[in-house]
């Protein structure tokens, strides 16, 4: 059986992904520290639903899950590079899929070092695992922040990413490099995968969709910026766990192609790679509104507000390479994925049918 380990496994994307691992066939381990950027509860529910209580993580067990077979939990950060360099040796792992991070655009411009100590140190500390313990393929999130002030669209992995404008944006980067630097000292095979706005059921609360959803339920006011002038590539999150599930055995491998005098950053004469994953539909953000208010059958009431410190207008993936290399493209659209983001959202927040506590 194949063993693999997701950091992040309490968050949003990494809950998600542990679900469509399990069901195909994985050995998998997550990692995650559960800290309190957001509700630490839902983060718990999250864990509750793969078959881990909270009280028992938090008496620091490590237990088989009762509803899926072949997992288990760690609790533990990414910056304890003791406790990552013994679950390495221990586990023997054969992929990784480092997902942890200190998220969130705007929390980065109040709090930098939180993204420091998770984004980078952490980051080295499981290449650093890697390196050591024969790891065939690490998978890690990056961002399509990482564009900042590229503006030629669609956004391509072939083109140059150098000028991210928030620090999140500017970690996710060095995680590229740093990344590079290890497939080529190493030969670590490395894909980076720069996601664009994923979406959908378990979300985080400090999200878009979150936010509008809860403001519109409580007849509070939809903080539109830009005046409503966005345009996202918005992803559902089932088609980012299905991109990666598939992505784990697309090992790369250094390209014959790659020129140094014409060097293309998406590969390398290293084994390493970056790939775009987004639903490569842009949407305007006032549709994306719209589809919520269709679901959950209120109108907003809109505040419009100017361009926050960090935004950008636009976003739109280029996501061919991604299905050249593993046959599939997202492809799940907003209706859908909003519909399916509130049928979960009323049943969480207005039953309480998952409550850990």
């Amino acid at each position: 059986m194949k063993k693999i380990l997701v950091t992040g496994m309490a968050g949003f994307i990494g809950f998600h992904l542990c679900r469509k691992l399990i069901q195909n066939g994985f050995e998998v381990t997550g990692l995650d520290s559960v800290n309190d950027y957001y509700d630490p509860e839902l983060k718990y529910n999250r864990l509750h639903f793969l078959g881990f209580h909270k009280q028992e993580i938090e008496y620091g067990k490590q237990l088989q899950s009762f509803r899926f077979q072949n997992t288990s939990f760690v609790k533990l950060k990414l910056e304890d590079k003791e406790g990552i360099s013994k679950l390495f040796a221990e586990q023997k792992f054969d992929y990784v899929v480092n997902l942890a991070a200190q998220a969130g655009v705007r929390y980065s411009l109040e709090n930098p070092h939180a993204y420091i100590d998770a984004n980078v140190i952490g980051f080295v500390n499981i290449l650093e695992a890697c390196r050591y313990n024969g790891i065939k393929h690490l998978m890690y999130a990056s961002t399509s922040s990482v564009y900042g002030l590229n503006k030629t669209m669609p956004l391509s992995e072939h083109t140059a990413a150098d000028h991210p404008i928030t620090l999140y944006a500017a970690t996710k980067k060095a995680n590229e490099m740093l990344a590079h630097s290890y497939s080529h000292l190493f030969q670590l095979p490395t894909t980076g995968l720069r996601f664009f706005t994923v979406y959908g059921p378990w979300g985080r609360p400090d999200m878009a969709l979150f936010l509008f959803a809860k403001a519109i339920l409580n007849n509070e006011p939809v903080k539109l910026f830009n005046n409503g002038n966005m345009v996202r590539d918005f992803t559902y999150v089932e088609d980012i766990a299905e991109s990666i599930c598939r992505l784990t055995e697309h090992i790369p491998a250094a390209s014959a192609s790659w020129d140094p005098l014409n060097p293309d950053p998406s590969i390398s004469s290293a084994p390493y790679r970056i790939l775009n994953i987004g639903n490569s539909q842009p949407t305007p953000l006032v549709k994306y509104l719209e589809a919520l208010e269709n679901a959950l059958g209120k109108k907003a009431i809109i505040h419009y507000l100017p361009m926050q410190p960090g935004d950008v207008p636009a976003t739109h993936a280029d996501c061919s390479e991604l299905e050249k290399v593993t046959g599939f493209k997202p492809m799940v659209n907003v209706e859908e994925g909003i519909r399916e983001f509130v049928n979960w959202y009323v049943s969480y927040f207005e039953k309480k049918e998952l409550v850990t506590v």
